[in-house]
């Protein structure tokens, strides 16, 4: 193994300062079985780490306390391309494979050691280092590529982290914070401590610049709510009903938080919505949004999925992924209790509804799954198995079904469970059969769409819904009054159904209709409305759609201001002047539509269009979001297929480095469109020329897709 650079790990109270260097030693002679559990349970992993944003590294000092099962002369943790130096315990001896690190001794039956060791790692994934913060996702099996550990997430261990970053970040870990040490001029440790054991995907850090707001829930939990300096005034809105969520799932779910504290940061190119380590959740910044934005793309439903994994999930932990439904479902299924309590019945049926379709059409479709299928998709664990539980208490009864969820997490906590495990807690609350319900909705491919309707049908709502959906083909002269009705209702979703059915009839026709719309102080009917005419608004709507550039939505705005800018080519300039200072989501979608229009709208602020065409080049950055850059590449791919040019040498430079970016679906974003525009001759001979100006990764990248060393 050669030599890799040096580290300096500093941790006070009774731990020496300690150099970091990279020795290969014999690996263990035995090798140990798959099932390692029978033979060692890991107790307690306390760790130091020292991750750094200038090479993506983390250098970490791991003491780790096992007891033996049985005798054995060797036993591991998972750990991915450590470099480690042994430890001064002589009983103990310490070594690393490729993907392991192991501890060989004569280690007896029920008898508990412990071991210390240094180690570098530069994880290729699990710890991220994006813009000026690093955060981690263990999702699956992934820890291990920065933190020696145990991938089988039936393996609970006591994490207690401790987190070497520079004096002016903040740091978020699992557990509370006991104590913030300056360690020297330039760097702070942060100690973390946890009182019962997790699985080691639900560890995590996020080191960056934080501020934090305090909340209590009614029983008396602190609940920390972090944001970056920039968006202090998004706080309220990003994290509304927070409070209300967390005291509603402790009542509902009747099983008191069991963790020391919550903690909840968004952070810059996540790869999820949100992810529930074990009382540190991490969500994509995506979320944060001021309370315009919280009318289209607000953090209510992931909130409470998240905070439901605390229990289901976290709590008890799957024991494999045919089980995984117990966490997936379940925290899908409280989430929408919690948006109920929030938004209401009607918003409840809906969303219900919503995910019954999808269900259907993947049923119809034979692409139907069993809930204990463990190469299932997301649709079904979260969405069908939410599905499961609804149909499930409605079976047995609102009592028998929370006093066997309340059982069933007693039973199993901080450790792992099967779905069997469940069931029994069912079935000893209950004389009800539950075998029909078992075979339906946990063997069976097909979706019980019949059953379903049968649920949704209990709704109002839904059957005023439902009688209004058959009238779609109902001539309009016998639906006119029915329709007006729908529009007047006040509720949203009705009133865009009658939209929607406006849709097939001539402008003139519904004019009254259209126009009562306009009228109704309702931001949904009124969205609905926006789509309704685009991308080509009637002039017999012009005033009304303009009404529409001042809503609180930006998705109306959005949709009003490019349909009409398409419509009306002599009132452009006014439209621009009206939105050009609107930023909209995180991802910058509006003021890049904005940008785009600017530019190609004739004899509008020509001395500031080299300045708007900076600004969306600009945003392809890789110091940006990949949601911005992804919003800034989308305009300008518009602006080069009408003529408009913005692909330079940055912009092209910036378009490779996406193609490998850590985002999946950003990369294939822009790998899809570097294959369409390496199609032209001039692109592809700017790329030639800059090729050995690429980084090793992307010359890496485009030398096996254009072969162009």
């Amino acid at each position: 193994m050669h030599l890799f650079e040096q580290k300096i790990i500093c941790q006070l109270s009774n731990r020496t300062i300690l150099s970091i260097v990279g020795l290969m030693l014999m690996l263990p002679l035995h090798a140990v079985s798959a099932q390692q559990s029978e033979l060692v349970d890991f107790l307690r992993i306390t760790a130091t780490v020292q991750p750094t944003l200038e090479d993506s590294t983390v250098a970490g000092r791991l003491d780790v306390s096992f007891r033996m099962r049985k005798d054995a002369d060797s036993v591991y943790l998972n750990g991915m391309g450590m470099h480690i130096s042994q430890s001064v315990n002589p009983a103990v001896r310490v070594s690393a494979s490729d993907d392991k690190v192991w501890f060989s001794g004569n280690f007896q039956h029920n008898l508990e050691y412990t071991a210390s060791f240094d180690y570098v790692a530069s994880p290729k994934q699990a710890m991220y280092f994006t813009g000026n913060q690093i955060w981690t996702q263990g999702q699956g099996k992934n820890t291990s590529h920065w933190l020696p550990s145990i991938d089988d997430m039936n393996e609970k261990i006591e994490f207690d982290l401790s987190v070497i970053a520079p004096s002016d970040k903040t740091v978020i870990a699992n557990g509370k914070l006991l104590e913030v040490v300056q360690v020297d001029f330039n760097s702070k440790i942060w100690n973390f401590d946890m009182t019962h054991p997790m699985s080691s995907y639900l560890v995590a850090v996020v080191i960056g610049d934080f501020n934090k707001t305090v909340i209590r829930s009614e029983s008396g939990v602190p609940i920390e709510l972090y944001f970056t300096p920039s968006d202090s005034l998004k706080t309220e809105p990003t994290y509304r009903y927070t409070g209300e969520i967390f005291n509603f799932l402790e009542k509902e779910i009747g099983v008191s938080y069991p963790w020391q504290n919550y903690k909840q940061v968004p952070v810059r190119d996540f790869l999820y919505a949100g992810m529930e380590n074990t009382t540190a959740t991490i969500f994509s910044e995506a979320f944060v949004v001021d309370s315009i934005g919280f009318t289209d793309r607000n953090y209510v439903n992931v909130n409470a999925h998240e905070l439901a994994h605390q229990w289901f999930g976290n709590l008890v932990t799957a024991r494999s992924g045919t089980h995984h439904w117990l966490q997936e479902g379940f925290s899908t299924y409280y989430a929408q209790l919690a948006e109920k309590e929030v938004f209401g019945d009607d918003y409840f049926y809906w969303k219900l509804y919503q995910s019954a379709e999808q269900l259907l059409a993947m049923s119809e479709e034979g692409r139907g799954e069993s809930l204990l299928n463990p190469s299932a998709g997301s649709l079904t664990f979260y969405e069908k198995g939410a599905w499961a539980l609804h149909i499930l208490k409605e079976l047995i009864g609102d009592e028998a079904f929370s006093e066997a969820v309340k059982n069933y997490l007693h039973a199993n906590a901080y450790q792992n469970a099967i779905t069997d495990d469940f069931i029994a807690e069912i079935e000893k609350v209950t004389d009800v059969d539950i075998s029909r319900w078992k075979e339906d909705w946990l063997r069976q491919t097909a979706f019980k769409a019949s059953r379903v309707f049968e649920f949704l049908m209990k709704s109002e709502f839904m059957n005023r819904y439902f009688d209004l959906v058959s009238r779609r083909d109902v001539p309009l002269e016998e639906k006119y009054n029915i329709l007006e009705t729908a529009i007047r209702s006040g509720n949203s979703f009705i009133a865009d159904e009658a939209i929607f059915q406006l849709g097939n009839e001539t402008p003139e026709a519904v004019k009254e209709l259209y126009l009562l719309g306009f009228q109704r102080n309702d931001v949904y009917i009124r969205q609905s409305l926006a789509y309704s005419f685009y991308p080509t608004v009637p002039q017999i709507f012009q005033n009304e759609c303009e009404s529409l550039l001042t809503d609180n939505s930006y998705v109306t705005r959005e949709a009003a201001l490019l349909s009409l800018w398409n419509s009306f080519p002599q009132a452009q300039p006014r439209y621009l002047d009206a939105t050009s200072g609107i930023q909209g989501f995180q991802n910058k979608s509006f003021r890049h539509l904005w940008l785009s229009l600017a530019l190609a709208t004739n004899d509008y602020r020509e001395e500031q269009k080299a300045k708007f065409k900076r600004e969306l080049q600009e945003d392809t950055a890789a110091d940006k979001s990949f949601e911005i850059r992804e919003s800034a590449f989308q305009n300008i791919n518009r602006l080069h297929l009408n003529g408009i040019d913005l692909f330079n040498p940055e912009v092209t430079d910036n378009l490779i480095n996406g193609c490998v970016h850590h985002y999946w679906r950003f990369r294939d974003y822009c790998r899809q469109l570097l294959d369409s525009l390496m199609e032209k001759e001039l692109f592809k001979a700017l790329v030639i020329e800059r090729f050995y100006t690429y980084s090793e990764k992307e010359r890496a990248y485009l030398n096996k897709k254009f072969e162009m060393e």
